[in-house]
This record gives C-alpha cells, structure tokens and sequence, in this order.
C-alpha cells in the first residue's frame, strides 16, 4: 500500500502494523471526535476510549517565553474525555512553560500541515513535545486520525507512543 497522507507515511516508514479504515465524514460537522466515534465504535466493534483526538496547544510561560516566538505541543486523549492542560504541562516537565492552551485553529492546521477533524499525532509538519493519555496504552490497539478527515489509522499504542516521542502521562480531568 502507498502512503496517502505524512501519517501513513511516518507508519509505513518505521514498519509499524496498521490497518487504515475509512468513512465518510460530514463536511457539516462540528465534533470531528464524536463523527469519528459514531462512523467506528459500531462498525468495527470498538470501545469509544479506543478512539483517540489530537488537540495542539499552545505553550507559554514567564516574560522570557513571552517574547519567543509561538511553541505548540500535541496532546492526544480518547474522543470522550476532557483535556487537562495544566496535566499536559505538569507532564511536559519542561520549567519554562507554565500556561498550555487550546492552539488558535489556523495556527493548528499551520503547525500540523492537516486540516481540523484530520490532525493526526503522527507524520506533523512541525515537530513538538507530545503527550499521549495513559488510558491509550490498556488496549491493544487505538486509532487516531490518519491526516484526513474521515481516515483513521488503527496501531499498537505502544508503536504511536514510540513514533511520535510522546510523554504518557494522565492529561484528562
């Protein structure tokens, strides 16, 4: 199989095992999560926790960091459940950002090089720190947007934990 997106690329790339899986998204929608949740759970007979959102944020800190230019980070969490970002900065253990915010839509997709609703964790544009939610690694496989609205890519979290060099930590509330 060719790669289709920078996603499946990265995956193909490090020989890592996937399974790609297709549906149609609703150019109307406004929760690509819950779109992808609704078109996958059932068919392919999946828990919703399975399913996981990649969400860019925004870091800051003190009045030197102020003065930098923007930094992002990527957290990535099951559709169901709600970002904590000072969980995501508490796990990023990094002293000079002490904010994490929602990144301004254009500045995502900038960031990432995807479109909202196909922001996958892997094969970005832009490398930035990455945390995945600790409950992604009770299952034997998660899926997570393939770069493309209504394509996601079904792998080991354990291969997406290695591929994206994230932190794993509990950034949910």
């Amino acid at each position: 199989m060719s790669a289709m997106t920078p996603a499946v690329a990265a995956a193909e790339r490090a020989g890592v095992e996937h399974r790609l899986h297709r549906y149609r998204a609703d150019p109307r929608a406004v929760s690509y999560g819950d779109e992808a949740v609704e078109h996958l759970a059932d068919t392919l007979g999946v828990d919703a926790g399975q399913i996981l959102k990649t969400l860019v944020l925004t870091l800051s800190g003190g009045e030197a960091a102020a003065r930098q230019r923007a930094r992002f980070a990527v957290a990535v969490l099951p559709v169901p459940r709600r970002l904590s970002t000072k969980a995501v900065v508490a796990a990023l253990s990094d002293p000079s950002v002490s904010r994490a915010e929602m990144a301004d839509p254009a500045a995502a997709q900038r960031v990432t090089g995807y479109v909202l609703g196909g922001v996958s964790p892997l094969g970005r544009r832009t490398v930035s720190p990455t945390v995945i939610d600790s409950s992604a690694l009770a299952w034997p496989t998660v899926l997570c947007s393939a770069g493309r609205r209504g394509l996601e890519i079904e792998l080991a979290p354990a291969d997406l934990r290695r591929l994206t060099d994230a932190v794993v930590a509990d950034i949910c509330t």
